[in-house]
């Protein structure tokens, strides 16, 4: 949630912003026609109280009178009248402000954060732009399969058997194949633990509508989201560890010297994907389960790009050992998620598709998350408390990886080639095969 101050002095700049986020007109009109009624109702009703007030006074000195002159107890009466008129509009204006202070507060949920400065104007990823890129695309000599007829090939993965246990969009890894996922997910859970001082987290898989609400999923994205219950509680089954990370905070005040704090977390991550329909839907690339490992910063505002930066080249390091060609790309304001005031993307290349693809999303929130979410910290001992920066990205998308790995070291009789960071996870396991210095997976 943005700051206040936004919806009242600042509310031209606000509008500003939301033109760069490519919002629409009803929004900034909604804005403009909420933020000058409530403005309105508190003149108002502080001009009636004050009123009030004064009239009490005068009702006061009128009662002191009555005793002595017939027309002070005449003057006080209808006085007495005139104000519980007054307060019955007193009344009346509260309810009325408080409705809109709801509906301010409803708008206000469902308004993007502020895009920062260094952000690129756009309508779409047409406007994002390239800012680095690592690794050479390997040329082959014959035609590249895609991961899904090499992983089928190898019977590694599964599609129709995952559509018959969940329906479309799912997927079982098998075999060789389910232990590469694992071996994937504790490869990077061990690189950003060991190497890049991040705390492991296992979290809940679901979480209620507050924790949603304080990372930006709720309420404008609720159809994205699967959703259960038994009798009266409500879970969200989560769509990316992000969330269970940051509310760990949540409603807190972390001590001084605390930050910055490095959280990672495995998880299963789900998504509706509504709006999706006819996109990607061969493979990998879009499934309504799948794993990702995710990386979780608490930062003080004074160093949260700083953070950023770092948390980017973690993120980038998986590939880099991995070998992994990609490249990264700082998206523009209509491309950037809904919580984020910057994002980089990080796009490995895929040969069958012959185009990169994200794989992970590395994101300052600054203190739009944190301001839901009432997280806050102290400066110094006795300090009043400051909302917090939180900052999350993909370290990375585990399931894109997979197809990743498949795709860039296939050979033309459809084996695998294992990049040689994953060998003591997968060396000696049913499957997997070493000859020489390699490993591989292999047509049986």
């Amino acid at each position: 949630m943005l700051d206040p101050r936004y919806f009242q002095d600042g509310l031209p700049e606000l509008q500003k912003a939301l033109l760069r986020r490519n919002a629409s007109g009803e929004i900034t009109q909604q804005l403009s026609d909420f933020s000058k009624r409530r403005k309105e109702l508190i003149i108002e009703t502080e001009t009636l109280k004050a009123q009030r007030n004064s009239v009490t006074q005068e009702i006061a000195q009128l009662k002191a009178k009555a005793k002595s002159d017939p027309e002070a107890a005449k003057q006080a009466d209808q006085k007495v009248q005139a104000s519980r008129a007054v307060g019955d509009r007193i009344k009346a204006l509260d309810e009325e402000l408080k409705k809109a202070e709801l509906d301010l507060q409803d708008l206000a949920l469902r308004i993007p954060n502020i895009p920062h400065p260094d952000v690129p104007s756009g309508v779409d990823a047409e406007g994002n732009k390239e800012v680095y890129r690592w690794g050479s695309v390997r040329a082959f000599d014959f035609e590249p399969k895609d991961h899904v007829a090499i992983g089928e090939g190898l019977g590694i993965i599964d599609f129709e058997r995952g559509s018959k246990l969940s329906g479309a969009r799912f997927v079982v890894y098998r075999k060789a194949g389910a232990t590469l996922e694992r071996a994937l997910i504790q490869f990077m859970l061990d690189l950003h633990t060991r190497e890049h001082g991040y705390e492991e987290i296992i979290p809940p898989f679901m979480v209620n509508r507050a924790s949603m609400q304080a990372t930006g999923q709720l309420p404008k994205f609720e159809e994205d989201l699967f959703k259960t219950g038994t009798a009266d509680r409500e879970l969200f089954l989560i769509p990316t560890s992000e969330v269970p990370l940051t509310n760990l905070y949540r409603d807190e005040i972390l001590d001084p010297g605390s930050l910055p704090k490095y959280l990672t977390a495995y998880s299963p991550c789900f998504r509706s994907e509504a709006g999706s329909h006819g996109k990607d839907t061969r493979g990998l690339i879009r499934q309504h389960q799948f794993q990702k490992v995710e990386l979780v910063k608490f930062a003080e505002p004074e160093h949260s790009y700083e953070e950023l930066e770092k948390m980017r080249k973690n993120a980038e390091r998986v590939l880099e050992l991995l070998e992994l060609p990609y490249r990264t790309m700082l998206l523009c304001t209509g491309d950037m998620g809904f919580s984020a005031a910057k994002t980089y993307d990080l796009e490995v290349w895929l040969p069958a598709q012959k185009s990169y693809r994200e794989i992970s999303s590395c994101s300052n929130c600054e203190d739009f998350q944190a301001r839901r979410a009432a997280i806050r910290y102290r400066p110094e001992a006795m300090a009043k408390p400051r909302l917090v920066h939180t900052l999350n990205g993909s370290g990375l998308a585990v399931g894109r990886t997979f197809l990743a790995l498949l795709e860039n070291n296939q050979d033309a009789q459809g084996n695998v080639r294992i990049p040689y960071p994953l060998h003591r996870y997968v060396e000696g396991a049913p499957g997997f095969t070493r000859e020489g210095s390699g490993v591989w997976i292999k047509k049986v």
